[in-house]
């Protein structure tokens, strides 16, 4: 062993496997992410880039008059609403020692990490969409209340039947409930739900007119992903911890999404002293992911948040007009299209 590469003189320098990456991404790859270029010059044009406030025109409201020959038409005006997004700022950088490309038969690790910045930062950014997700299921608001259908509580059915998921989006939705058109799930849930023919998978057929399954299952008519890293928690508060299953159901474009980029996203550095020498890789990103009808509140002193600030519902408000008292107007949640379901099984 050396600088954590395992060493074998006979085989070691001719095959190297690489350690598999079990993350899904399914998140990322569920269509729930509408780019925003326009929101770059935004950006450029406001103070500090790193936050901007979108404006939302409201409306048409109040009441009808009664037209009789009497009444005074009088007049009223649409809301203006506003949405605050932040700019998400992440960094990382490896280091590899020439030595190990010496011991090692001249396998060449710092091509090993090139080769996986990308699928890296795909893990980042999805651990950023959960933060956002949690943070917004936390927010302290009846309306965002309805977003969540946790049946963990039930003694009799707690585990994700045939009407769970229609009757989650309901719930949140109503009328609108038809905006939500993917789920993703753990591969328990999958499983229980295939176990009872409930998932219908879609079909194709092969060159030779065969009709065969294409691996992607729908439920009540939305696509269902599996991803086990995305979709479990450990719950605690009891005596005996059990384990709550997450199932996110989204609509197209529920973020509003922008890559910032960065003045040098990667650069490498070389140190011929150190070790002998070793090469570093420098990545840097900026991203913006803006959950549809919600705005970022958090403090002005916040340049990137962290996952927990993320994570923190008090950092969170539903996209409203600014106004107090009886003036406050929200965006309609039955428009927000994200839905949080906690089921046993």
């Amino acid at each position: 062993m050396f600088d954590s590469k395992v060493f074998n003189g006979e085989v070691f320098g001719k095959y190297v496997e690489r350690v598999p990456d079990l993350k899904r991404n399914e998140l990322l790859r569920a269509g729930v992410l509408r780019a925003r270029p326009d929101l770059g010059n935004m950006l450029s044009d406001q103070t500090g880039g790193n936050r901007i406030t979108v404006p939302m025109k409201g409306l048409l409201d109040g009441e009808v008059l009664n037209y009789d020959g009497s009444t005074d038409i009088t007049s009223t005006s649409t809301d203006t609403f506003s949405q605050t997004m932040v700019v998400v700022g992440r960094a990382k950088a490896w280091t590899e020692r020439d030595f190990s490309y010496d011991i090692t038969g001249g396998v060449d690790f710092m091509d090993n990490v090139a080769q996986q910045v990308s699928k890296y930062f795909e893990n980042v950014d999805q651990d950023t969409i959960l933060a956002i997700l949690k943070g917004v299921f936390a927010i302290n608001n009846a309306d965002i209340q309805k977003h969540i259908y946790d049946i963990t509580a039930d003694q009799t059915s707690n585990v994700f039947s045939a009407t769970t998921l229609n009757t989650a989006i309901n719930r949140a939705s109503g009328e609108n409930k038809g905006i939500y058109k993917v789920a993703i799930m753990n591969s328990d849930v999958a499983t229980s739900l295939e176990n009872l023919q409930l998932l219908e998978y879609m079909k194709y057929n092969d060159a030779n007119g065969i009709q065969r399954d294409l691996g992607i299952a729908t439920l009540n008519g939305r696509i269902v992903l599996i991803d086990d890293s995305a979709t479990s928690e450990v719950d605690s508060t009891g005596q005996t911890p059990v384990t709550n299953y997450i199932t996110y159901v989204l609509g197209d474009g529920a973020f509003d999404y922008l890559d910032c980029g960065a003045k040098v996203p990667y650069e490498m550095s070389r140190d011929p002293k150190t070790n002998g020498g070793q090469d570093t890789l420098y990545a840097r990103q900026r991203k913006l992911f803006a959950p549809r009808g919600i705005s970022w509140k958090g403090a002005s002193s916040i340049i990137s948040p962290t996952a927990t600030q993320l994570a923190t519902g008090t950092n969170w408000e539903i996209v409203n007009n600014g106004k107090t008292g009886n003036d406050l107007k929200y965006f309609n949640h039955k428009a927000i299209p994200m839905v949080k379901i906690v089921t046993r099984g």
